[in-house]
């Protein structure tokens, strides 16, 4: 196998550029290679561990428990309380959405309370949000909004997720 090849460290901002169009066209892939890329000159570049996290997050429909892991994985990294708290609600709320797009059984149910976990993060990141900043409120509201929206989006009957004896 092939070596990988550093970038320069005065390419970083044009490359995360880059790794933001590729997640626009839905192309996770190459956005995580970029943003792996820029953290090897810069392993505490904050908008590459966000867009890494959301190019994860973005894999939820095809690989939801890795894309989750590794998202997950992410989180620490991240730099500040708040920064922690919103996007383990943006985690939580793709987790969601997966769920939805993939209309698995039981999947309203698990959107569900992938929703009411983002909706709690979502409060946590409130709280401490700095000055001029609403995004939590913003991600509360959709989240409020999807689930007035679906019908099918809601928790699951009394004693219905209970695991089989047999």
């Amino acid at each position: 196998m092939s070596e990988l090849k550093l970038i320069r460290k005065d390419t970083v901002l044009a490359a995360l550029l880059k790794a933001e169009r590729y997640r626009l066209i839905n192309d996770p892939w190459s956005a995580e290679s970029i943003c792996l890329d820029v953290l090897e000159v810069d392993p505490e570049n904050q908008q590459a561990l966000i867009a890494l996290l959301l190019s994860y997050t973005d894999e939820m429909t095809e690989q939801p428990g890795e894309g989750l892991r590794r998202a997950r994985e992410v989180l620490p990294r991240l730099s500040d309380d708040y920064k922690r708290a919103y996007y383990a609600g943006i985690i939580a709320e793709r987790r969601a959405k997966a769920h939805l797009r993939r209309d698995d059984v039981g999947g309203g149910a698990l959107a569900y309370n992938w929703l009411r976990e983002a909706m709690e993060w979502y409060e946590r990141a409130e709280a401490i949000r700095p000055a001029q900043n609403d995004d939590s409120i913003l991600r509360w509201n959709a989240c409020v909004r999807l689930l007035a929206r679906r019908p099918q989006v809601k928790p699951a009957p009394a004693g219905s997720l209970e695991p089989s004896l047999e």
